[in-house]
Parts: C-alpha cells; structure tokens; sequence
C-alpha cells in the first residue's frame, strides 16, 4: 500500500522573507513593519515618551524656578547676586543632564521592545506587550546602563575637548577656531561610524543575553562587510522624519502667530492670547511626541533587521529560521528559540567563488546509452579519401543540434 503524503498549510509569511536581505527590503520594512503590531508599539512608545517628556519638563521647570527665585532675595549687582545666578544656572544645567540621560535610559526600553517584536514577526508571530517584556526584562538593567555609559563617555570626551579649545582660545583665538572647525569636521563621520559599530549592542543584549563587553564586540563583528548598507540606512531614515518634522512645525508656526493676532491684534498679553498661545505650543508637542514615537520605532524595527540580516550572512540565522517556521506549522510544540541555537556558528560560503565545467551529460535512472550502430562507426584513417567524380557527396555530418543518442529500456 502507497503511503501518498498528506496535505499541509503553506507556512504564514512574516515581515521579511526569510533569506539575506537587500537594502532595499530592510528600508521598506522598517516603514511597514509598524502594521503588524501597532496597538502594542505605538502604544507603548507613546506613553514611554509622553511620560518620560512630562518628567523631565515638570523636573526641570521645578528646580529652575525654585534656584532662580532666590535672585529675589538678594540685591542686583553685587557678587552674592551674580553667585547665586551662577549657581543656578549650573544647577538646572546639571539636573537637565542627568534627567536627560534618565530620560534616554527609559527609551532605549522601547527600542527593545520594538526588537523583540521584529524577532517574533520575522517568523509571523504576534505577541502581546507582556510576552515582549518578559523577554526584555532579563537585560533591562544591563541595556539602561549600556545608554548612561555610552552617553556618559560622549558627555566626558565633548567636555575634555571643549576644556582644551576654551583655554587655547584665552592665548590663541585664531588656532582655537581653526581646531574648532578640524574638531567638528572629525567628529561627524566618527559619530556615524561609531553608530554603525554599535548599532547590533541592543538586539545582541536581548538575544543572546551577553555581558555588556561580549556584546560590543559581536555588534563589532556582525556588521562587517555591511558597514556602507547600516550606514545608508541609518541617514536615510534620520533625513526622512528630520524633513518630516520640519514640514510639520512650520503650519503650526503659522497657527500660533494667527492666533496670537487674531486673540490680542493690539499686542496686549491678555488672559485668552496666553492660553491661545499654550494650547497651540500643546498641540505642536503633541504631533512631536508622535513623531518621535514612530521615529524610535523604525530606527528600533531598522536595528532588528540589520541584526537578523547580518547573522543570516554570518551564521547561517535563515536555516534556523526555516526549520523552525517549518516544524511550527507541522504541529511541533516547546520548539528551542531559533536565535539562539546556533549563535556563532561559522557559516559556510553559499555560493562558490569560482564555478568548474560542468559535469558529462548523464541519463535518467534506469536508462543506458546505447552505442551508435555499427555502419555509422567510421576507421580513423590518417587522410580522408576524395569521393569519386561521378559519385554524389556525402551526407552533411551531424550538427550539435542533431540527436543522435538513442535510449535503452531497462532489461
């Protein structure tokens, strides 16, 4: 009795097509990866943001008025007035900095909550907000502090540097500005290949549950031969909400001089000018907080993609994938984590740097090739004998064209 194979579904499609990807499908997926789980992203990135952006603004404006208020208290002009102004101004300064890097601790959650979804949907799988913590909470920490180190190293190198062309700029003017100039010239393409570099940090933490140093250096190793792909996309996708932004602060520009116009022509600060002009600064940051939640989120799902494209080129990652998917939709349950089977693994080279001739021309199983009939094998003959006058001419000799191979049915 013949065992005839029964039928299965064809497996669902994720967000990406599970082989190497082209830039070209990493920059539209990273747009339109937003589809597949927006109640869960959206939401959470915009109350991440709202709420970390109320913090600090209601912090901030707090300790400023109550540092300023003092210069009340004093008389203007005499030194205790200018220490005190001293004093606060680099009191706000310093609780705007390190609230600003609270602030940016907080979002890279979000950024690993996008990550964890990107892995999930490359192999059409939705998860809820809960299933996504629980697979970041592990290395909250360790990301929360991979951001305050990073940012704090920024913060020391730009401090130590503008140190140095300050006190040049007390003996030297002309050579301050001059290294200025050279200073900012070179930091713009280190930032952006540092960028690069580091860009792989967070989905490497979330995967593979590495220390902070193990981490860096396999951001360092998966992104090479794609430096100039992650570098394409990461200023493309900056260039495109940098424009949008623009675009949408400019009719709210014009909103807010309309209303202010239109509530007070004559100039005068009255009570409804005041709150025409506070609910338009509203609305403006409320379509800021929109833009930067998407934002964060494509540049998250970018981070993603990169980090599964690099690892196929690398490692190998769509095999997995592809059994995984394949076992999944067979009916398999408690299936290892495909990310972490066989992180490292060397890859071997897909396709072969050089291609050899081809192999001879081999029949079907169970067929031979019969030899040509005899009265067609000729002698070799050292010369080849003219035909005689009155005899026609020989037929033409095959041409590539002709078959000639006759078939032998099995015996």
């Amino acid at each position: 009795m013949t065992a005839y194979p029964s039928w299965t579904p064809a497996p669902r499609p994720g967000i990406i097509p599970l082989q190497p990807l082209t830039f070209g499908t990493i920059l539209g997926r990273s747009f339109s990866a937003l589809r597949h789980n927006p109640k869960v992203l959206l939401g959470f990135a915009m109350v991440v943001q709202t709420v970390a952006y109320l913090v600090v603004t209601i912090a901030i404006s707090g300790i400023a008025f109550a540092s300023f208020s003092r210069l009340d208290t004093v008389p203007a002009g005499t030194d205790e007035w200018d220490a005190v102004l001293t004093g606060s101004i680099t009191l706000t300064a310093l609780s705007g900095l390190v609230l600003g890097l609270l602030a940016g601790a907080v979002g890279v959650l979000v950024q690993a909550v996008v990550i964890s979804d990107v892995l999930h949907a490359a192999v059409a799988e939705k998860m809820t907000l809960r299933m996504l913590w629980q697979r970041v909470r592990p290395v909250a920490w360790r990301l929360i502090g991979y951001t305050i180190l990073l940012s704090l190293a920024i913060g020391v190198i730009v401090i130590i540097v503008g140190g140095l062309i300050a006190v040049l700029a007390v003996a030297v003017p002309a050579a301050a500005v001059i290294l200025g100039i050279l200073v900012i010239l070179a930091a713009i393409p280190l930032s952006l290949w540092l960028a690069v570099k580091l860009l792989l940090v967070p989905a490497v933490l979330i995967v593979e549950h590495t220390s902070l140093g193990a981490a860096l250096g396999r951001s360092w190793r998966l992104s090479r031969g794609r430096f100039w792909v992650i570098l394409g996309i990461l200023v493309l996708v900056s260039l495109v909400f940098g424009a949008v932004a623009q675009v949408v602060s400019i009719p709210f520009s014009f909103l807010a001089s309309a209303l202010t116009t239109v509530i007070a022509p004559t100039g005068d600060e009255s009570a409804a000018a005041i709150i025409g002009i506070v609910a338009t600064l509203g609305l403006t940051q409320i379509v800021t907080l929109l833009i930067q939640s998407v934002a964060v989120i494509v540049q998250s799902t970018a981070a993603g993609l990169v980090y599964i494209d690099c690892r196929m080129r690398h490692e190998g990652l769509d095999l997995d994938l592809l059994e995984y998917v394949d076992r999944r939709d067979a009916g398999a349950t408690d299936l290892p984590d495909p990310y972490v089977v066989h992180v490292g693994r060397a890859a071997q080279p897909r396709w072969p740097t050089a291609y050899g001739q081809p192999a001879p021309f081999a029949p079907p199983p169970g067929y031979t090739i019969a030899p040509p009939p005899a009265a067609e094998q000729t002698s070799a003959s050292p010369a080849a004998v003219p035909p005689a006058p009155d005899q026609s001419p020989p037929a033409p000799t095959a041409g590539p064209d002709d078959d000639q191979t006759t078939w032998a049915m099995p015996r």
